[in-house]
């Protein structure tokens, strides 16, 4: 069984919350880029503008 205090436990819910959240937006970023037929650089944009915002939110945390 596990003994984890109420703070440990919602330090790894959001830990764990905040990643996937931010993997599934990648995932909405490529899907983007894909359905637009963006090409290389259509990619590389979206994911540096886009993936900036994450970026400046992790840094921020």
């Amino acid at each position: 069984m596990l003994n984890m205090t109420l703070a440990e436990f919602e330090s790894w819910s959001l830990t764990l919350g905040l990643g996937g959240l931010m993997f599934y937006m990648f995932f909405i970023i490529y899907d983007l880029a894909k359905q637009s037929n963006a090409g290389k650089y259509g990619y590389i944009a979206l994911f540096l503008v886009l993936g900036l915002g994450m970026a400046g939110f992790i840094l921020s945390w």
